[in-house]
C-alpha cells in the first residue's frame, strides 16, 4: 500500500496508518501524530495473519455466542464476583434512556499465569487455540505501538510498557456481540464510553457503528478490515487525545 510522505491518510476518517513502511520513524511520527490529534487510529499491514482474523478470530466468536444458553452459561461471570471476566448480557439504560442491547464475553489472555481457563468457552473447539494465537500477535504489536508513544513522549521506548506493568501486564479479551433487537430504535448497542484500560485494540467486522468523538462531534468509522487502536493517557500527560 502506497502512501503519502507522513504516512497520515488525511480524510474526515479515522486515521489510517500503514505499519509495513519501511521507514520506521515515519511510522512512529504517524502514531503520535495520531493520537495527539484524535486518540484514536486504524492500522493496516500489521503483521496479524488475515486468515486468523478475519475467519477464525470471528467464526469462533460467532459460534460461541450462537450456542444455546444454558451452554453460554458454563463460562458465565458469577453474579458475586468483583472480577470482570466471564459472559454476560448487558442491558442498562444510556443518558438518553435507551437500553444498552448487547452481550459480551470477557477474559485474560496473557500473562500466561493470569489466565484462568475456567471463562474459555470450551465450545467451539478451536476457541482456546485461536486465541492463544491471536494473544502472541496482539502483544508485540502493541508493545510496538507503545514504544513510539513512549518516544513520542520523550521517554524511553520501555517507559509505557514498564508503567504498564512489565511483563506483567494483562491482556484482556472482550468479544462483544449485539443480538437482534425487536424495536432498533429503543436501544444503542453501546453507551458513548472511554475505555478505563491503557490501550484498546479493537478488531471490528463488516458492521457498522463505531464512532469516535472529536472537536464536540461524533465521527462515524468507516473501514474494512483493520485494527483500531484508542490511546488512553496513563502518564496524566495531556498530550493524548481521549
Amino acid at each position: 500500500m502506497e502512501m503519502e510522505k507522513n504516512q497520515h491518510i488525511s480524510s474526515p476518517d479515522i486515521p489510517v496508518i500503514d505499519l509495513s513502511n519501511p521507514d520506521e520513524e515515519l511510522v512512529a511520527s504517524a502514531v503520535v501524530k495520531a493520537s495527539q490529534e484524535w486518540g484514536i487510529f486504524q492500522v493496516v499491514n500489521h503483521g496479524i495473519p488475515t486468515e486468523l482474523m478475519i475467519r477464525r478470530l470471528q467464526e469462533v466468536g460467532k459460534e460461541f455466542f450462537e450456542l444455546p444458553e444454558t451452554e453460554k452459561e458454563a463460562v458465565a461471570k458469577p453474579v458475586d464476583s468483583l472480577d470482570i471476566e466471564g459472559y454476560r448480557t448487558k442491558y442498562q439504560k444510556d443518558l438518553e434512556g435507551r437500553n444498552a442491547w448487547v452481550d459480551h464475553l470477557f477474559h485474560r489472555i496473557w500473562p500466561p499465569s493470569r489466565v484462568n481457563h475456567k471463562f474459555w468457552p470450551k465450545n467451539p473447539r478451536e476457541y482456546i487455540e485461536v486465541n492463544e494465537e491471536y494473544a502472541s500477535h496482539i502483544k508485540k504489536l502493541s508493545e510496538k505501538i507503545m514504544e513510539w508513544l513512549s518516544e513520542g513522549l520523550g521517554l524511553r521506548r520501555e517507559a509505557l510498557k514498564e508503567g504498564l506493568g512489565g511483563e506483567a501486564v494483562e491482556y484482556l479479551m472482550k468479544i462483544n456481540y449485539y443480538p437482534p433487537c425487536p424495536d432498533p430504535e429503543l436501544v444503542v448497542g453501546a453507551p458513548d464510553h472511554t475505555d478505563v484500560n491503557g490501550i484498546t485494540l479493537l478488531f471490528a467486522n463488516e458492521a457498522l457503528g463505531l464512532q469516535a468523538f472529536k472537536d464536540n462531534q461524533w465521527i462515524d468509522a468507516t473501514y474494512t478490515t483493520y485494527h483500531c487502536h484508542h490511546w488512553r493517557s496513563i502518564l496524566e500527560n495531556e498530550q493524548w487525545e481521549v
